[in-house]
């Protein structure tokens, strides 16, 4: 259980909490108005298929009450990241993402990138990938997801398998930028002024939301909703907290 007297903070994952795809989770509007009353709040995203800007704007549309500033997304630390080494990079993300990534410089490739990049997983760009890092660039990941609840309801394989068959390949561990790497949450926390113990991630992802959050000394609370299966409960990770849904949150919390 969570003594929330002692919880200032939320960091809140989007997809699979707040909305499955494209549809909000019934109550859920309403939910974080009342979550945002009491705790200050950070939307954090491994998304890599989209800017910020283009996350917020789905946000605003499907009436969360959000501002831009509050979303973190692995894409946006991964351009950060470029930015202050001033390193040059190849890109294999989507065609949306790579078009946020136009400022990045291309030459000399330092870093190898990979994000979800859907039908940019091509053989030509897996193999120049792996040419570039066999020539002495690091490999980057800014996520390492398994999959996701893709729009027909059904799983979708991420990034994280093209990443490792890349490692593979090639004998590089990928330095992993997003979700579930520590330094993301932290990032986050540090945000709102707050300590690691005073804030909770609600996540549906039991490994890259629960663990790593807590991994980086979060409160873990693990909704079931999303890509939440049966089977996640059975891989020895013991969430501080496990709800039906993000509503159900306000129950534990005292608010009306």
């Amino acid at each position: 259980m969570i003594d929330f007297s002692k919880i200032k903070g939320l960091l809140l994952d989007l997809d699979g909490v707040l909305y499955i795809i494209d549809t909000p989770i019934e109550g859920a509007k309403e939910t974080l108005k009342k979550l945002k009353e009491r705790f200050k709040v950070r939307f954090i995203t491994n998304t890599t298929t989209k800017p910020r800007k283009v996350v917020y704007q789905k946000l605003k549309e499907m009436g969360f009450d959000v501002e831009e500033e509050e979303i973190f997304s692995a894409l946006e630390a991964t351009k950060q990241f470029l930015k202050e080494k001033n390193a040059g990079a190849f890109l294999i993300l989507t065609d949306l993402a790579l078009e946020d990534m136009k400022d990045i410089k291309r030459e000399p490739v330092e870093y190898v990138v990979v994000g979800d990049a859907r039908d940019n997983f091509t053989y030509s760009n897996m193999n120049r990938a792996f040419r570039y890092l066999m020539e002495g660039a690091e490999l980057i990941a800014a996520a390492k997801n398994k999959y996701f609840r893709d729009k027909d309801g059904k799983l979708s394989l991420d990034c994280g398998a093209f990443i490792v068959g890349l490692e593979f390949a090639t004998g590089k561990k990928a330095r992993l930028i997003g979700k579930p790497n520590k330094d993301f949450f932290l990032m986050a926390v540090k945000s709102m002024g707050l300590k690691p113990e005073e804030v909770a991630v609600v996540g549906d992802d039991i490994e890259s939301d629960v663990k790593g959050g807590m991994d980086a000394g979060l409160k873990g609370i693990l909704v079931k909703t999303g890509k939440f299966t049966s089977e996640d409960l059975k891989k020895g990770i013991k969430p501080d907290l496990v709800i039906e849904d993000i509503n159900q949150l306000l129950d534990f919390i005292h608010v009306d």
